[in-house]
């Protein structure tokens, strides 16, 4: 039984700035994302929801719902409950995490890495349950575009609010915002100034977002006929942390290439993964636990080729008594990174969902 039919919430949402899209039911599971694509282009299936995996190896949990709807506005949103945790687990611990950063340095340092995405999880338990429903909106409520997402994997719900957009596709159009390079946000407004300049004026965050530009480019020019990309990044916030982030246009070639296939060819970007890619995920995949959802893509797609996929990050995995969870926050490792700033820029990111759980600072 889908977790959905129990806690009465629909199996899929993507709030945006520009809408909400809306599954309801579930036809079929898919755990391939290349087998979901190949099944949406040749019109098997009219749409497919969900998540692609960070790790091309491990299982995706994608699906085509029974119908998918468009509302014109985002979730309102809505501010938590208080909640306490009852048990919390760093993993790994700020020893080992600052222990995995000297290793990606070392690594850079011999010229096998230009960059590597580091992340560590906590594992937890609240006092008291959610619903699904109430999380969505209070993770809606918590970011001035109203970004959240939820998804029905089938054995568990992946939630969060997601600032970055890998890609939207309508028609032959693409557009991506990439998001590399952060600082973290201050009640302070002098302190919250500071960083913000900080974060303008580090050469080290403009070269890490610098790479993930470069990876769309080219991942994207064979693939289109116009392609316009910004010299200088943008400075964006969230309610936690200033980022550096490029608004990217394309116009595609071919408009058989679909939402579904961008999203497969573009994750994981370095903003996730790392430089070059094949040798940075093969890093991660010695240095840390297994991610599963973490840091691949969380969207939708139909056969007409649109769709919308956001990077899958400030999340967090529920398990089915509502309480559970499991959250993730990376940081990209460049030649000059320092391990003490990497672990406080993890910290600051897991605040999107312990704010929206209802946990103090």
């Amino acid at each position: 039984m889908p977790v959905s039919d129990t806690h009465a919430a629909s199996p899929f949402v993507l709030s945006r700035p520009h809408g909400t899209v809306r599954a309801r039911g579930v036809r079929t599971r898919f755990a391939d994302a290349d087998d979901a694509a190949t099944r949406l282009r040749s019109g098997a299936v009219d749409a497919v929801v969900g998540a692609v995996a960070f790790d091309p190896s491990a299982p995706s949990a994608l699906f085509e719902p029974v119908t998918l709807s468009h509302e014109p506005t985002p979730l309102a949103g809505s501010r938590p409950p208080r909640r306490t945790l009852i048990s919390s687990e760093q993993i790994p611990d700020s020893a080992t995490h600052r222990d995995r950063v000297r290793a990606a340095l070392s690594a850079i340092a011999s010229g096998a890495l230009a960059k590597v995405v580091l992340a560590r999880m906590i594992r937890a338990q609240l006092d008291s349950p959610v619903t699904v429903d109430g999380l969505l909106a209070a993770l809606a409520g918590g970011n001035s575009e109203h970004n959240a997402f939820a998804v029905d994997t089938g054995t568990s719900w992946l939630l969060g609010a997601s600032p970055e957009l890998l890609l939207r596709k309508d028609g032959r159009e693409v557009t991506c915002r990439p998001y590399a390079g952060s600082a973290p946000r201050s009640a302070d407004p002098e302190a919250d100034r500071e960083s913000r300049e900080k974060l303008a004026a580090s050469e080290k965050d403009h070269r890490e977002h610098a790479f993930v530009v470069e990876h769309l480019r080219d991942r994207l020019a064979p693939l289109c006929r116009e392609l316009a990309i910004p010299d200088e990044p943008q400075l964006l916030s969230t309610g936690e942390m200033w980022h550096l982030a490029t608004p990217i246009r394309a116009i595609l070639d071919d408009d058989a290439v679909g939402a579904l296939d961008l999203a497969i060819t573009l994750s994981p970007t370095p903003a996730v993964g790392g430089t070059p890619s094949e040798v940075a995920t093969e890093f991660i995949r010695a240095h840390e636990e297994p991610r599963g959802l973490y840091a691949g893509a969380v969207g939708w797609a139909d056969a007409a080729g649109n769709g919308e996929w956001m990077v899958t990050i400030r999340c967090l995995e529920l398990e089915p008594d509502l309480r559970s969870f499991r959250s993730w926050a990376g940081g990209g490792i460049v030649a000059d990174s320092d391990p003490d700033a990497e672990l406080a820029e993890t910290t600051a990111k897991l605040l999107t969902v312990l704010r929206a759980l209802g946990i103090e600072d």
